[in-house]
């Protein structure tokens, strides 16, 4: 373990990613939950917010995928998404859906800009991103696909779009 140069939890928090926090709006799958925990680790995300019923830590069911995640990522729990994305609005993100919408933007052609803070709204499994967290975004990305299913589980879309932004920004 010593070898793979791991950082402790306070170190973990200084070097995150303050511009790019992750919003869960309605998550029903706890190991969903638990994964983006283990995602937004991996790459140093900011926060997460978790709201409606997307659960909680803790939880033995998140942790089973988040491996303890949720001690380094910090989070905050809205009942409604209404009042995270007021507090977002307030705070200076601008907020993209992912979601496939009428106006969405293919990831690869999305320019993330430096100077800006972001946060990304993933959805519920089955019913998306809700149309009251869509109706204050700035944006909406979609990630192409070409197979005969037109969706991703949401654990491997925060990979995809959370790895292109730190791409985008050669981070």
């Amino acid at each position: 373990m010593e070898e793979l140069n791991r950082v402790t939890v306070e170190e973990y928090k200084e070097q995150t990613h303050q511009n790019l926090v992750l919003v869960l709006d309605n998550i029903r799958s706890m190991h969903n939950v638990g994964s983006a925990f283990r995602t937004a680790d991996s790459f140093g995300v900011g926060h997460i917010y978790l709201c409606g019923i997307t659960a909680q830590p803790p939880h033995r069911e998140i942790e089973k995928t988040a491996l303890g995640a949720t001690n380094s990522v910090s989070w905050t729990y809205s009942e409604q998404i209404a009042d995270c994305m007021a507090i977002l609005k307030k705070s200076d993100y601008e907020i993209i859906a992912i979601e496939q919408t009428t106006n969405s933007i293919a990831l690869q052609d999305f320019d993330f800009k430096t100077d800006k803070k972001y946060a990304l709204v993933f959805g519920n499994e089955v019913f998306g991103v809700s149309d009251e967290a869509i109706s204050v975004c700035d944006a909406a990305i979609e990630i192409p696909q070409s197979g005969t299913k037109h969706s991703l589980n949401i654990s491997v879309c925060v990979g995809i779009v959370v790895w292109q932004y730190l791409a985008s920004k050669n981070l």
